[in-house]
């Protein structure tokens, strides 16, 4: 073919650099691939075309997108029909490189190849290329072959184009040096955005991937926090899809784009990222006492100690008062009991709960002044200051300063997250996962924020890490509750300024509750739901 008259050369820079530009802003692989083939055969008016990627285990070239103008042919790429060619084998047998293939040679040798005929050309196998024309009835004649490499010089792909057109009269001719020095660049450009695309993929990849490992430390350490690390981003982003849906109310205006939507999936992900430096005695409490163990063990053997010497003091008294045996040993018999009776009312003041009779707490207390002898031979109360105050916690089984350390997981997530260079996309990750711990009438913490100063995101993450808390089945320190319980409990607090009442509003209406209910509660936990008896909802 003719090379270009100057002002069609200037017209291809225009376009290339148009292009160059375009592929500069492209952030989708797939789309970028199609759009490099197809501005490669505009530019040189090429029938048809092929682009390679090299495969997983980079041995072969595979067929990656296929286009034919005359044969009306699309295969591969965004839209096209499914591929079913083999791949193009870079080596054979014995490791040699394959150079008997013009794509496999342009590969190997990161060299383009520029054929004015094919079937005069006695130094490349175009056999496969004799079938397909024989099978479609068609004729291939130039072919412009060029390798794509990154940086690196690692291959990226392969860029073939077939028949170059004389855009007037239409006859086939050869590809001119100029269009090769054309596509050359344009594969130099491609290589260039593909690759940055490869990296930024890599880099979200490498990023989940620390992410993951974060939450496989939090769930060795406590298995309870893992799955509720995998349960919170799940309910959170549906949670985040119907208010991206609701057409109506205070939410009509939000609206999530897939960046947002990997930007709150990633918070999800991270919002109780600082449980790692928890210690595990105060993460997993299952009981009041329990510490590296459950201390109601120590007791256990305490009142054992208490029934051996009020039995050895009885008997000594039967000794000395033979007359009074009777009286002594029914007197034994009521104090027997009562530290039978004392020693399970302890065994189930252990166990936390919702609320401790203030009662419950001072007989507690009275216990604690038993006098016992302890292994030291030292006369001592029955309970030390450490296991009466924890006996006596009113709410669960953890005392103020155990519930501070617990508190302060979010300060350490917060800070955690604050301390790392998020990209812009990802900028407001440490802001979602730090206020799911806040409260719409700014008693939460650790900032103390409100509604008006809490975005949207935060807010429902708040609400899916409270319903799942609720639900949760395998807590070691309470069983999961009923759906009807969990969701009584979440309208109060959306009716006391807890959470937002209108993010309520929409977990309830779409139905949440329900769909993460069935696919994660226990049946036992699914009963029967009244929605018009919820509080703070209105049907």
């Amino acid at each position: 073919m003719q090379d270009l008259h100057p002002t069609q050369i200037v017209q291809r820079l225009d376009q290339l650099t148009e292009l160059s530009v375009a592929l500069g802003r492209s952030h989708d692989i797939a789309g970028l691939l199609e759009r490099i083939l197809l501005a490669a055969k505009n530019l040189t008016g090429a029938d048809g075309g092929t682009l390679y990627r090299p495969s997983a285990d980079r041995r072969s070239l595979c067929f990656h997108i296929s286009r034919n103008d005359t044969l009306g042919l699309h295969q591969g790429g965004v839209d096209g029909e499914p591929i079913d060619i083999p791949g193009v084998p870079l080596f054979d047998a014995e490791g040699r490189q394959n150079l008997s293939s013009v794509a496999a040679y342009a590969a190997n040798r990161g060299e383009s190849v520029n054929i004015d005929d094919v079937y005069e050309a006695e130094r490349f196998n175009f056999s496969g290329m004799r079938a397909f024309d024989q099978r479609f009835g068609y004729h291939s004649q130039s072919f412009l072959t060029v390798p794509m490499s990154n940086h690196e010089g690692e291959l990226i792909g392969v860029l073939q184009l077939i028949n170059a057109k004389d855009p007037d009269t239409g006859v086939i001719g050869a590809f001119s040096a100029t269009d090769q020095r054309f596509i050359e660049a344009l594969a130099a450009q491609a290589a260039v955005a593909i690759t940055n695309q490869q990296l930024i993929v890599q880099l979200e990849e490498l990023l989940e991937a620390l992410v993951r490992l974060i939450n496989i430390g939090i769930d060795e350490k406590s298995p309870y926090t893992g799955r509720h690390c995998q349960f919170v981003p799940e309910l959170t982003m549906m949670l985040a899809e119907a208010a991206h849906n609701a057409e109506t109310g205070p939410l009509a205006d939000f609206r999530m784009t897939e960046a947002d939507r990997k930007e709150l999936w990633m918070a999800g992900l991270l919002h109780d990222c600082g449980k790692i430096t928890t210690p595990v005695h105060v993460v997993d409490k299952a009981t009041k006492l329990e510490t590296i163990f459950d201390r109601i063990a120590l007791i256990d053997t305490r009142f054992e100690v208490l029934l051996r010497d009020a039995e050895i003091k009885a008997l000594k008294r039967q000794i000395a008062e033979p007359g009074a045996a009777g009286a002594i040993a029914g007197e034994l018999q009521d104090e027997l009991a009562q530290l039978a009776d004392d020693r399970a009312f302890l065994r189930r003041a252990n166990v936390g709960g919702e609320g401790m009779a203030p009662q419950d707490q001072e007989r507690v207390l009275r216990i604690a002044k038993y006098r016992w002898v302890n292994p030291e031979g030292v006369e001592a109360d029955f309970l030390d200051a450490d296991e009466a105050s924890n006996l006596t916690i009113r709410f669960g089984t953890l005392t103020d300063a155990e519930r501070k350390v617990i508190n302060n997981h979010i300060s350490v997530t917060i800070r955690m997250l604050e301390a790392l260079p998020w990209p812009k996309h990802l900028k407001n990750v440490p802001e979602y996962a730090g206020g799911h711990h806040e409260r719409m009438d700014g008693k939460g913490y650790p900032r103390g924020l409100t509604k008006s100063q809490m975005s949207v995101q935060a807010r429902l993450m708040a609400i899916a890490d409270i319903f799942e808390a609720l639900t949760a089945r395998d807590r070691p320190y309470k069983k999961g509750k009923l759906l009807s319980e969990s969701l009584r409990i979440l309208g109060n607090f959306a009716q006391n300024g807890h959470i937002d009442p209108d993010l309520f509003d929409i977990f309830i209406r779409s139905k949440i509750y329900m769909v993460f209910a069935e696919k994660n509660m226990d049946a036992w936990q699914i009963d029967a739901i009244d929605e018009s008896a919820i509080p703070g909802y209105t049907p």
